[in-house]
């Protein structure tokens, strides 16, 4: 007797993050992530309505562990001291997980199912910020350029882009030292 996989959306979500890891996110379809559950794609529509649906759902999964992650290394920090945790828990996490990070939706604010986990995302930026006495566009400022310098530098190290024999954790030290700088210059 063939016993049938119980499934949830939760369920498939580990699946297809499962694949994203393994093959990345371009490998991520219905059809290979009903393979990975033993079912039949059409089963997976019970959990989730499209391939659009299921990688929002990866995309949410994506920003609660790096808020998670984050929070944990900002934790009973302050001032540079939380600014530098987090940006090496970013990177740490990109690292780490690089093909998961390919799914990390672009731009969660403007999604209706990501928008929570992206503003929770985003509020461990801004109390990291907070000690420099950054408000409003300023704060959103300051939170979109260490954005830009992780992703930015994390992205091109996951993809062996850095060929050149200098320590990349010097660079990357360097890089962190000079975006506190910057706050500092702005508080």
């Amino acid at each position: 007797m063939n016993v049938r996989p119980r499934l949830s959306t939760a369920k498939v979500v580990d699946a297809a993050l499962e694949l994203v890891d393994e093959q990345g996110v371009e490998a991520l379809t219905l059809a290979a992530v009903a393979a990975k559950t033993g079912v039949a794609t059409p089963s997976l529509y019970k959990h989730v309505a499209s391939l659009g649906e299921l990688r929002g759902h990866v995309g949410v999964r994506v920003l609660e562990e790096m808020a998670e992650r984050f929070t944990g290394a900002v934790i009973g920090r302050a001032g540079d001291d939380a600014v530098a945790a987090l940006m090496h828990a970013y990177r740490a996490y990109v690292r780490e997980r690089p093909k998961r990070y390919g799914a990390m939706p672009v731009d969660p604010l403007h999604d209706e199912l990501q928008r929570d986990a992206g503003m929770k995302l985003m509020e461990v930026m801004f109390a990291a910020l907070r000690s420099y006495g950054l408000e409003g566009s300023q704060a959103i400022h300051a939170a979109r350029r260490l954005r830009v310098i992780v992703h930015g530098f994390a992205s091109i190290e996951s993809g062996g882009g850095f060929g050149l024999p200098e320590g990349l954790d010097e660079t990357y030290d360097q890089l962190v030292r000079m975006y506190l700088d910057d706050l500092r210059g702005q508080s």
